[in-house]
Parts: structure tokens; C-alpha cells; sequence
């Protein structure tokens, strides 16, 4: 089981004692692993460049003032994003960037020779880095890490995710703040649906990354991710019961077959990192008349005019990158939204995403993040 945050005693994960007269840092990390910090990290390390996301929401006024490099997986796959950041942030430009450890080639060198005060990696790299030693190296260097998580299982382990960099960065205000709100939010829909019986529940095909490989389809959630938000939001996640972990490939035949009530896909603007892309593209950058080209080309696709859910235009669509970022709290909104209207007529999902972007992101909201078939 995962597990949240708890004081623990023990400089094992860090390789470092405190210094003398110093009361030092003692955390659990996501993946139930001891972290131990002399003093608030300042030099900090992401080894994964979205962590950037849930990073931001404490120091969305300064959010690269503590980083010394980060992997560039951002900055290759949500450009407009980057974008964004570095033309408020520009000496976000100058920050040394790794390769991701979701790839499993993260240059530990590279990151001992900065001299972090700590680095972050996700749940999903974890594995990873065991069996290649990175952890262990960093550790035989001093160099303490800690797991956070706001994709795998995000529903579990944003809030404390966002609890251990609070400890970590000394900013257990700023995290309250955010989990506050993260749970209040959440809750407006899962305290409605929890007792909705299945019989009144809506089945929903999630098509991931939705005409990345146009000539290719299709991806889809499992028990995890997405799929889970959909779950908390009173949706049958229809690729739930085939695949028990973050998901897999289908056939579009049994789409046809099953003919499910909704479709929701992810999207995101690829053409940069995947030429010839056909995803719908949302994000900072995208216009409401882009969105709907995109979605009427995927409701268009051999096959895909006759399900219902493109004739009712119940035929949905959301921005990818809510799949690993804690601003997911939003993506559930919309889905209940889509799902049960009249259930919830007062939930404004536009007025979260609003609030989101005033009090916990580092960019001006702009662009388009969701939309229906019109």
C-alpha cells in the first residue's frame, strides 16, 4: 500500500545526518520510503519536468527560484505550457535539463555535479531507478530524493504528495492551502456520487491521447489515472474491467460492439513532438475553432459516426495533461458535469479552473482545456 505522510526517525534514505543543534526534516515519501533533510531544500532537482505542475501550486510566484535542473520532458511534449513559463519566468531557460526517469536514463552524474539539496521523482519512475541504482548512487553522495505521485493512483496520493514538498520546502502553509482547496473541490463531486447505484451510472469509453498515431487506435484508461477520476465521478470507466493497471490498446471493433453511452478522450497540441499528430489540441495556446476541427475529424473516423454517443454528441474531449498533473481536480468536475447535468446544474468547472490559475499556477489562464462535439 501506498504510503502518505508520517514522521519517521533515521537517515537511511538520505545518506546525511543533521546538522548539530538543527531539528531535521523527517518525512515518508509516497512510495513509504524514510526522507530526511537538515533544513528546507533549496536546490532541488526534478526528475521529472511535470512535476512542475504540482511543484508550481506552492510557489506559483516563483517557481523555478529553488530549481537547478529538471528533466525536459515538459519543454518536449506541452511546448505552450513551457511556453508560457519561460516568458514569465525567462531564467527558466537557463536551468540544466536531464533526461526524464520515466525513461530510465537519467544522468546521475549530471545531477551530483549540480549539488541538489534534494530530487524529486515520480511514483511511476520508481521502479526504474531501483533497478538501475540511481537512488543509491545519489544517496552515496548525499543527495537525498523523495516520491511524489499525482498520476498512478492521483485520486490517493496528491494531497500527500503535496503534503511531503510542503515538509520538504519548508511550506506546510502553502500546501494546507492547496489541499484545502484540492478537497473541497474533489468533494463537491464524489460526496454526490457516492451512493449513485450502477443502474443510474453512465458507461464511458476514455480514448488516451486520442489521434496521436492517427493511423492507429485505440488507447484507453484502466483502473488508474483518469480512469479513476472518471470512477470518482460516477462513471462505469469502460476500460476499467479489461485492463487493472494504468491501461491499454483496444480494438475499435469492440467500441462498436459495446456502443458506450460517452466518449471522452485526452488531447493535447503534439504536433511538435509528434509530427503528423491528429489529437485535439488543447492547452494555453489552443482556440475554440482548432478544438472543434480536431473533434469533428475523430468523430469522423470510419465506424465512429454511427455510435451513439457521436450522434447524441455526448462526444467529449479534455486536455491530456490533467493526467498527471493535481489540476486533475478540475477534470473531474467536467466529467461529472458531462456525465449527470442535471445533478450537478451549480457545479461551474470554468470558476474551479479560474480559482486554480488566481491562487496555485505560476500562468495566466488563457486557451481552451475541454470541449463537446458541437
Amino acid at each position: 500500500m501506498l504510503a502518505g505522510l508520517a514522521a519517521t526517525a533515521g537517515f537511511a534514505a538520505s545518506g546525511i545526518a543533521p546538522a548539530r543543534g538543527a531539528t531535521p526534516i523527517e518525512v515518508t515519501d509516497i512510495a513509504g520510503r524514510s526522507v530526511t533533510l537538515r533544513a528546507p531544500a533549496r536546490k532541488i532537482i526534478l526528475g521529472e519536468g511535470r512535476l512542475m505542475y504540482g511543484f508550481s501550486t506552492l510557489v506559483p510566484r516563483a517557481p523555478f527560484e529553488r530549481i537547478v535542473g529538471w528533466a525536459e520532458d515538459m519543454v518536449l511534449y506541452d511546448p505552450a505550457t513551457w511556453r508560457k513559463l519561460k516568458a514569465g519566468f525567462p531564467q527558466a531557460e537557463r536551468i540544466r535539463r536531464f533526461s526524464s526517469a520515466v525513461n530510465a536514463d537519467f544522468s546521475t552524474e549530471q545531477a551530483i555535479a549540480l549539488d541538489p539539496d534534494l530530487v524529486l521523482f515520480p511514483l511511476s519512475a520508481y521502479q526504474r531507478i531501483e533497478a538501475t541504482g540511481t537512488i543509491g548512487k545519489l544517496a552515496r553522495a548525499g543527495i537525498p530524493t523523495a516520491i511524489v505521485d499525482f498520476r498512478e493512483q492521483a485520486s490517493h496520493t496528491t494531497a500527500p504528495s503535496i503534503e511531503v514538498l510542503g515538509r520538504l520546502l519548508g511550506l506546510e502553509n502553502e500546501a494546507r492551502a492547496f489541499n484545502d482547496f484540492y478537497l473541497r473541490e474533489t468533494r463537491r463531486v464524489s460526496s454526490r456520487v457516492w451512493n449513485l447505484p450502477p443502474a443510474r451510472r453512465t458507461t464511458v469509453f476514455m480514448e488516451r491521447a486520442a489521434g496521436i498515431d492517427p493511423n492507429n487506435c485505440c488507447m484507453t484508461f484502466g483502473n488508474a489515472n483518469l480512469g479513476v477520476m472518471l470512477q470518482d465521478a460516477g462513471g462505469i470507466n469502460w476500460g476499467a474491467a479489461r485492463f487493472p493497471g494504468l491501461g491499454g490498446t483496444v480494438n475499435p471493433e469492440a467500441i462498436f460492439t459495446d456502443d458506450p453511452e460517452v466518449i471522452i478522450g485526452t488531447g493535447a497540441d503534439w504536433s511538435e513532438s509528434t509530427p503528423g499528430s491528429r489529437g485535439v489540441p488543447f492547452g494555453y495556446e489552443a482556440t475554440p475553432e482548432r478544438v472543434q476541427a480536431a473533434l469533428r475529424a475523430l468523430a469522423e473516423r470510419p465506424g465512429w459516426p454511427q455510435l451513439k454517443a457521436v450522434r447524441n454528441k455526448r462526444f467529449y474531449s479534455i486536455y491530456h495533461q490533467f493526467y498527471t498533473s493535481p489540476a486533475h481536480l478540475v477534470a473531474m468536475q467536467v466529467f461529472a458535469k458531462w456525465l449527470y447535468p442535471a445533478s450537478f446544474a451549480d457545479l461551474d468547472p470554468d470558476a474551479t479552473w479560474r480559482a486554480y490559475h488566481e491562487r496555485f499556477s505560476p500562468i495566466p489562464l488563457s486557451g481552451v482545456f475541454w470541449a463537446q462535439l458541437a
